[in-house]
């Protein structure tokens, strides 16, 4: 499809679908908007109008059995990202899905062995977003052995506020639609992931503030998906790390991560693009002067559309990398209900 159209249909249309993709898609030359299937024919029609989206269908499998489908991108809720991801490869459309991947990693696994059974189809997740403009520096920064052999990481991500415990179910909450994935602990590792590899093992402990809540018809439900979540970790390169990711640290210290290792030391800030760096013999940190041309940013839609050109090669993110943070995820949930150390899955 090198100098082709590329018509995309879009299976759930919520939020950082209208707000992220479709603007991206928007910005890459031949690409078409044909059709969309949202979780009811009228807000379909709405995003449709919106967008100037040229049809809209009430089942999203409607969607896939059209001809003049090239692509779908997903933005449903995790519980659905498996069998829409599925059924759309097996219908010959390549997949663009929403992050987390799924609800668990056998889900993940799934949808892994459903993109090698179609290579020349191209799967891809919606990377994690935040640390993308600084990833290549702190990435070139460790491999040029700044801070020496990497001993340690110190990671808090804060949402930074009080418990509502009136307030409904929200569905990262419910773990019916959200699986095992909790808070923003999914992109972070995935972050983690582009600086030091995959995890070796895990120790969690997690807190549920508030047990039951209503949803929005006012039923009430057990909460199953943690409001914080403690976790000691060893990777397979050796280092050690505690994260911490949680809902209900109001007023607390902003969100960071640092890498400590033998000869220097890495702090990103909360809104993970001001880095600071030093090392053995200097008096404290100083900014890293990141130039704006090495701040490549968000451009999914782009890597996504020249990936089905065969222009470039997925690597935020490819089902395997998606597959490593899911079996994290899994260690995790698995730690904290045993009170256990668990070892990470490897693929």
């Amino acid at each position: 499809m090198a100098n082709q159209t590329i018509r995309v249909g879009f299976i759930g249309a919520g939020k950082n679908t209208r707000e992220r993709h479709i603007p991206g898609f928007q910005k890459c030359e031949g690409v078409e908007f044909v059709a969309v299937a949202n979780r009811s024919k009228e807000s379909g029609e709405r995003v449709a109008k919106e967008f100037g989206i040229a049809r809209v269908y009430g089942d999203w499998r409607e969607l896939l059995r059209a001809p003049d489908v090239d692509a779908v991108c997903i933005g449903t809720w995790p519980n659905m990202h498996p069998e829409i991801s599925e059924a759309s490869l097996a219908a010959g459309k390549h997949v663009l899905c929403e992050a987390r991947m799924a609800m668990n990693a056998a889900a993940g696994r799934g949808m892994l062995a459903a993109s090698r059974k179609a290579p020349s189809l191209v799967a891809q997740l919606v990377p994690a977003p935040h640390t993308l403009e600084v990833d290549p520096t702190i990435k070139k920064l460790l491999a040029e052995g700044y801070v020496g052999d990497v001993l340690s990481l110190e990671l808090q991500a804060a949402q930074g506020r009080f418990v509502e415990p009136d307030a409904p179910l929200h569905w990262r909450q419910n773990i019916a639609l959200s699986g095992h994935n909790v808070l923003n602990m999914g992109i972070w590792y995935e972050a983690v992931m582009r600086w030091l590899g995959p995890a070796r093992r895990v120790m969690a402990m997690t807190k549920i503030a508030v047990p039951r809540r209503r949803d929005e018809s006012g039923a009430m439900h057990e909460v199953k998906v943690p409001d914080h979540v403690d976790i000691l970790v060893t990777f397979g390169g050796g280092a050690v790390a505690h994260m911490r990711f949680s809902s209900i640290t109001a007023l607390g210290p902003a969100s960071e991560a640092w890498i400590f290792g033998t000869n220097g030391t890495l702090r990103l800030e909360a809104d993970a693009r001001r880095l600071s760096a030093g090392k053995r013999g200097d008096k404290g940190l100083s900014e890293v002067v990141i130039p704006a041309e090495k701040r490549i940013g968000w451009r999914v839609e782009e890597e996504f559309v020249n990936a089905i050109r065969g222009h470039e090669k997925i690597t935020h993110t490819n089902f395997e990398d998606g597959v490593r943070y899911m079996e994290f995820t899994d260690a995790v949930a698995k730690s904290a209900a045993t009170g256990q150390a668990v070892d990470v899955a490897a693929l």
